[in-house]
């Protein structure tokens, strides 16, 4: 905990006030590619409704143009023109908005498609949060981008000193182990490296299949039962609810037993967004409960 600490310290030691010129920087983004502008951008394109959420935190919404599918959260967003989702771009019609910026999501965008934006001369900003520190990098870098860091700088703070505070409120929390079921058929979860992982371990929560390879790997019904954590989680989407009844069935699971099947608010844990410490928070509240149940 004294290294995790130390992390954050150095996150907000990295978001004081600096000089800022009128001219913006140059930064590398997720791809480790250089990205400079001429000017601060001032007509931004956003392919992820993450990177969505991340603009407005910076204090960007005002110059967003267009959206991808989803972009559903400030409200301000829903409604903005949409130009495809992460199956599909409309790369004409993010040609016609004329945009001086398109910020990108690595696990969602297609690069082949944005290569071709990026040729015909417009930046291509990509962003892949794997940590609570890279949330409040990107709300910097995004609000570096546009001329305005003062609030981007404001907000990553609060974002940090939430997650810190939720880290030493926890530390010594009892372990409980849980699985965290992200979506049903086929059966999913997350690894170590997921951020909402790193939610989990926050709160005092062990991940049983923290280990795997994969990001976002793909389990059997039987590694569940095998693994019989404490805790069964999931988002409260449409049919979450039912994801959670059908585990009832198997009264042998530990998390059965004890009641501690549980649906989590959507979208605050979802998106590697400002957002997350909401979702952290309630998380953390859900696993409280559960060690109470056991």
């Amino acid at each position: 905990m004294i290294q995790k600490g130390f992390a954050l310290l150095l996150a907000f030691c990295a978001l004081m006030p600096v000089e800022v010129s009128a001219q913006p920087p140059c930064l590398r983004d997720a791809l480790k590619r250089e990205v400079c502008l001429a000017a601060p951008a001032r007509r931004i394109v956003s392919l992820s409704p993450g990177a969505t959420e991340l603009l407005f935190s910076a204090g960007a919404g005002g110059s967003v143009v267009a959206v991808s599918a989803w972009s559903d959260f400030p409200a301000e967003a829903v409604a903005l023109p949409q130009v495809g989702d992460s199956n599909r771009l409309d790369l004409e019609a993010i040609m016609s908005l004329a945009p001086d910026l398109v910020v990108a999501w690595v696990d969602g965008n297609s690069r082949s498609q944005l290569e071709r934006v990026a040729d015909l001369g417009i930046p291509v900003f990509w962003l892949a949060p794997r940590t609570f520190e890279d949330i409040a990098s990107a709300v910097g870098n995004l609000a570096l981008l546009t001329g305005q860091p003062g609030k981007g700088k404001a907000r990553a703070e609060v974002f940090l000193q939430g997650i810190a505070s939720l880290e030493s409120r926890y530390a010594s929390a009892q372990p409980v182990r849980v699985f965290y079921q992200i979506w049903d058929q086929p059966l999913m979860t997350v690894n170590r490296e997921e951020l909402i992982s790193k939610a989990i371990d926050l709160c005092g929560g062990v991940n049983v299949f923290g280990d795997l390879p994969r990001l976002v790997p793909q389990i059997s019904r039987e590694a569940v039962l095998a693994a019989n954590p404490d805790v069964i989680v999931t988002a409260g989407q449409a049919g979450s609810k039912q994801w959670l009844e059908d585990w009832q069935r198997f009264h042998g699971l530990t998390a059965v037993s004890a009641g501690n099947l549980f649906l989590e608010p959507p979208d605050l844990l979802a998106r590697p967004t400002l957002r997350m410490v909401e979702g952290a928070r309630h998380l953390c509240q859900t696993l409280e409960q559960a060690r109470a149940n056991l």
